[in-house]
């Protein structure tokens, strides 16, 4: 559906009830044919969710704007040549933009105009129980308390905005609305080195990702178990537990999502619950993965209520358990340590996974996959024995790596040194408070 019809199919539709309004006409409203839609996005959509005439006309007043600044104004200037306010039809100012923004009230006019009856029924399609909402599509802008909730501005929700007027949804960036960042990896499953016994748990994650619809709608078991899938690494820094979460992304086309807690963290009360709110609203009907790091900084275990503060911050905990619950896609929460995690939620994950320390065996296997393939080392360097002697994670590994590479740069050299290499160790284990062992 192109956008000239677009435009002019809405217009049909708003002069048909602004013709009974002034000139007594008795029009019918105007609808949309069949041969009106196209191979676009947006006619993909009113097929695929079979949309009726009511919804069809509530969903592109809200996209109208997105198109056409003037569109309202000028249709509206035809029926009162001499200005003047026409509050029927609703509509309010933006802050920025010049032209008319639609609201609840401008659907309810242009839908039903004056009939009471009709006008409560097609409210209806602004009920929680409705596509709209449930797909978090559209709706209707909160208003001032005492104030109409129809006249909040009708919003169409920016993925739809992207997806119908340039034919791809961009993805949400960092802002204080939504505060996540998509994170991804160029490594491969191959570059993950776990132990075993993680690794088997890690597949059952795939598993979820994989099958789960069918589990849901082909075994009719959706109402019978929760929604979505939760769980719970715990493990020190740097022993992959980021990694993972980009990997399973990466191999089952879903987006990952990183929570910036700073951004959600509030001192103000209702703050982190609000924020939160915006962020499940928002992942409600996508394939993401939201990846919770260092979730005991919110997560953390509930408190004795000494003081109204420990009272809020308890209901926020209760508050995102309840979220985490009802969310039906898949959320990771990772935590340096288990025991820091509130029970509450612990009872409730799904898999509970824990990332050990690499082993000897690891630690090689580590070593031997990110020291470069085409980079000389030294002969006084023996993978095994330096696996062997010196207890660090992958991640201090690659540190170690960078911190050689840069030195043999510097040094014009094309073979990495045993001693760049050991110097390397030393600043890992000295920022993590440890010494290095003369044996």
């Amino acid at each position: 559906m192109s956008k000239i019809k677009v435009l002019q199919f809405i217009k049909g539709a708003i002069q048909s009830r602004l013709e009974n309004e002034f000139k007594a006409r008795n029009q019918e409203l105007h609808k949309l044919n069949i041969e009106d839609l196209d191979n676009s996005e947006l006619s993909k959509f009113i097929i695929k969710n079979k949309l009726t005439q009511p919804e069809i006309i509530t969903l592109l007043l809200a996209l109208i704007p997105h198109i056409s600044p003037n569109f309202y104004n000028s249709i509206i200037a035809e029926y009162l040549p001499n200005g003047g306010d026409f509050p029927e039809i609703g509509g309010t100012k933006g802050k920025n933009h010049r032209g008319i923004l639609p609201t609840g009230e401008t659907v309810l006019y242009i839908l039903a105009g004056k009939d009471i009856e009709k006008r409560i029924e097609v409210s209806k399609m602004f009920d929680e129980s409705h596509l709209f909402a449930r797909k978090n599509i559209l709706y209707l802008e909160q208003v001032p308390m005492g104030e109409p909730k129809m006249s909040g501005r009708l919003i169409l929700d920016d993925e739809y905005v992207d997806l119908f007027t340039f034919g791809k949804v961009s993805k949400p960036k960092l802002s204080n609305d939504f505060p996540a960042q998509l994170i991804t990896t160029e490594l491969d499953w191959t570059d993950l080195v776990l132990q075993q016994k993680t690794l088997d748990e890690i597949k059952e994650i795939e598993t979820w990702l994989k099958y789960n619809d069918k589990l849901l709608n082909d075994w009719k078991m959706r109402g019978k178990i929760k929604p979505g899938f939760r769980i719970l690494f715990h493990g020190a820094p740097g022993t992959g537990k980021t990694m993972t979460a980009c990997l399973l992304g990466k191999y089952t086309n879903r987006d990952v999502f990183r929570i910036d807690l700073s951004m959600v963290v509030s001192k103000y009360i209702g703050e982190t619950e609000k924020n939160l709110s915006k962020l499940f609203d928002k992942a409600a009907n996508k394939n993401w993965i939201l990846f919770f790091d260092e979730a005991d900084s919110i997560f953390g275990k509930r408190t004795n209520v000494r003081d109204a503060h420990d009272k809020y911050a308890n209901q926020e905990v209760s508050y995102l358990l309840q979220r985490i619950e009802s969310h039906p896609g898949l959320v990771i929460l990772a935590s340096n340590m288990k025991a820091n995690i509130d029970t509450s939620f612990t009872r409730r994950f799904n898999t509970i996974i824990e990332f050990e320390n690499p082993g000897v065996g690891e630690r090689e296997r580590l070593w031997r996959n990110y020291i470069p393939g085409n980079i000389k080392t030294d002969k006084k360097i023996s993978i095994k024995e330096i696996a062997r002697k010196y207890e660090i994670t992958g991640a201090n590994i690659v540190n170690v790596i960078q911190y050689a590479g840069l030195q043999t740069l510097k040094n014009n050299s094309e073979t990495i040194s045993y001693n760049d290499l050991i110097a390397g160790i030393q600043k890992e284990y000295f920022k993590e408070g440890k010494m290095i062992r003369k044996d």
